[in-house]
């Protein structure tokens, strides 16, 4: 992802940053009610820091359309995220992210800083030290290998 700051960032200070893509089917895209409130109390949870939100619609032939907030009308409780947003992905960015997505459908793009970490990271980066590996465990994995030990536990009774 390319770099890009806000005047007022402390680059010093900055925490992880991460993002997640969330896909709906064709038809079935809905990004108001539960996932904006959810998102907000995050926010005004001091949790995390909204960098960067993006709509995607990949159309049947491919072609995807990419949305900032900014470009949305009506976007309710989700202005006051908008105004304050980085708006850091590149056009490579948005093509490497929407590589995933199926045809017809829509996603959501939502990069944040970790708020919560800032202090560690920080401390980490002024003791010379450097994140050299990250990741995360998908839910679906998890979840599939609590069942598999359940299956286990049950044949062995």
């Amino acid at each position: 992802m390319t770099e890009s700051s806000e005047p007022d960032t402390d680059l010093d200070s900055l925490g992880p940053i991460d993002f997640i893509v969330v896909e709906f089917p064709a038809n079935e895209s809905n990004f108001t009610g539960e996932m904006v409130e959810e998102l907000l109390k995050l926010v005004e949870a001091g949790i995390i820091r909204v960098v960067d939100v993006l709509i995607l619609v990949k159309d049947t032939d491919g072609v995807v359309d990419a949305m900032e907030l900014s470009d949305l009308d009506n976007l309710g409780p989700l202005e006051t995220i908008a105004a304050e947003l980085a708006e850091l992905l590149a056009e490579e960015d948005v093509a490497h992210l929407a590589a995933a997505m199926d045809p017809g459908s829509t996603a959501g793009v939502l990069i944040w800083e970790n708020l919560w970490a800032a202090p560690f990271a920080a401390a980490a980066r002024r003791s010379g030290g450097q994140l050299i590996a990250d990741g995360r465990i998908p839910i679906q994995a998890i979840i599939a290998s609590i069942e598999a030990d359940a299956n286990i536990i049950e044949e062995g009774d």
